[in-house]
């Protein structure tokens, strides 16, 4: 563990507030947008986007398809983002990111159907959906970051787990949104065109977003990195330099994240698909039930982020990924009752569960990597793993229920996932309390005796 130094300069609770709010606005609208298109995918993409059939899987499967391009952009959101993020800085990029979903989702929202364009309709949607994926690869990194390096190192953990917290606020949004057009709208006029209306509402909420992050700016932390890169005229940060330089860093954040994002689109996404087609449980009523989950995940990410700095980041996510290997055991039993309350309690177990590997997240991912690659390292092992974890996360789980009409190998698929984030949490070591500003001058002694020069520090 790299242990604390003296502490430094950290920013007013007000300003620290502030900074929290400016990454929870930003970080709202791309996971808005994100899973809008996730709960469409479900419910109505299935219908318009793709050819009739038979098999009420086959549009799904389809859908969720073009829902995993999203996931394969993100990576190459990240590396790109995090390249010049760690050069330019946190704000401008986050910036982009923003303008870049909000567009790509309105245009999801004019959309013409299969019955209209044919084969135009899903090849124009997996177009929409890489630039959306591209920009939200490049949303989480930068947005963690900017709360994490103001934070203090002993309230890292708390801090830093509020961007979280807002994920399933926009995904709460999202789903309030397709709630109130689905029950005020006939099922007919809600295909027809009532979908698109919350992806117009893009617009709004990306201008509110946009405007809101204008008022912070990069940490100190990360000015002294730049202002220091600057002075010794080198370029080492990017992709290929975090890569050689951390690569456990690299290896166990991919391994963290392995679990934590199966678990994820198994609760929130795949539960709508067997709730709905193997169930037979209606739509409103699953939206519904999703609401409250959301609502029980804003409120646990931030306790949860708050009890890792007080016991520690391993315990914590040990936690998760032990409660993830039994969750679908015990979670498909309790949808299997049609019970509403019981539903619900089984959906938010489960994102409970999540809470503890996905709360701790940032603030270990943070302490892993030196400012000046910190936005490439965060971001690479955070979305790399979403192209073999969250992206096809649904679609096995369609596959498996399809196959054998049953919900074991479900559970088994998500329980063989915690094995593996398990072995990435025994190996990692304990950061709480950890100073990110001893962590650079640790990596900026191994550029010494690795270049054999000297590297003059940027004063604070």
């Amino acid at each position: 563990m790299v242990s604390a130094t003296a502490s430094h300069r950290t920013p007013p609770q007000s300003g620290l507030r502030r900074v929290v709010s400016a990454s929870m606005a930003g970080t709202i609208v791309e996971w808005y947008e994100f899973f809008l298109y996730a709960t469409a995918a479900t419910l109505v993409f299935n219908l318009i986007m793709f050819p009739p059939s038979d098999d009420p899987y086959a549009g799904i499967i389809a859908a969720f398809v073009t829902y995993a391009v999203g996931f394969i952009a993100r990576p190459l959101g990240g590396i790109v983002f995090g390249h010049f993020g760690d050069k330019y800085g946190r704000k401008k990029l986050l910036q982009l990111a923003i303008i870049l979903v909000g567009v790509a989702t309105f245009l999801m929202g004019c959309l013409p159907t299969f019955q209209q364009v044919g084969y135009w309709a899903p090849a124009l949607l997996v177009l929409l959906r890489f630039a959306q994926g591209f920009a939200v690869g490049g949303e989480w990194g930068g947005g963690v970051l900017l709360v994490a390096e103001h934070s203090p190192d002993k309230t890292r953990g708390f801090w830093a787990s509020f961007p979280q917290a807002a994920v399933p606020i926009g995904n709460l949004v999202a789903t309030v949104v397709l709630l109130v057009l689905s029950r005020t709208l006939s099922a007919e006029a809600f295909l027809a065109w009532g979908w698109r209306v919350g992806f117009w509402l893009s617009v709004v909420i990306v201008a509110i977003g946009y405007y809101i992050r204008t008022k912070i700016s990069d940490a100190p932390i990360f000015l002294e990195a730049q202002k220091e890169a600057e002075e010794q005229k080198h370029d080492r940060y990017g992709v290929f330099e975090v890569v050689r330089r951390y690569p456990r860093g690299v290896l166990t954040a991919m391994g963290l994240r392995f679990a934590e994002n199966i678990m994820y689109y198994l609760v929130v996404t795949f539960s709508i698909t067997y709730l709905k087609i193997a169930l037979d449980v209606n739509t409103a009523e699953i939206l519904g039930m999703l609401v409250i989950a959301h609502i029980v995940h804003m409120i646990v990410i931030p306790l949860v982020g708050a009890l890792a700095d007080r016991i520690g980041r391993k315990p914590v996510y040990a936690i998760g990924t032990v409660g993830a290997a039994a969750w679908g055991f015990i979670a498909f039993p309790m949808f299997n009752t049609k019970e509403p309350a019981i539903i619900i309690l089984a959906i938010c177990l489960g994102l409970v569960i999540h809470s503890f590997m996905y709360a701790p997240q940032p603030a270990i991912m943070s302490e892993m990597f030196p400012t000046r690659m910190r936005y490439s390292g965060v971001s690479l092992g955070y979305q790399v793993t979403s192209i073999v974890a969250g992206s096809l996360a649904p679609i096995i789980a369609t596959a498996l229920l399809s196959a054998s009409g049953s919900y074991i190998p479900v559970a088994l698929y998500l329980a063989l996932a915690a094995a593996i984030t398990l072995i990435a949490v025994v190996s990692m070591r304990e950061t709480k309390g950890s100073s990110l500003h001893e962590l650079d001058r640790v990596d900026r002694e191994r550029l010494v005796t690795e270049t054999g020069t000297v590297r003059v520090q940027a004063p604070r």
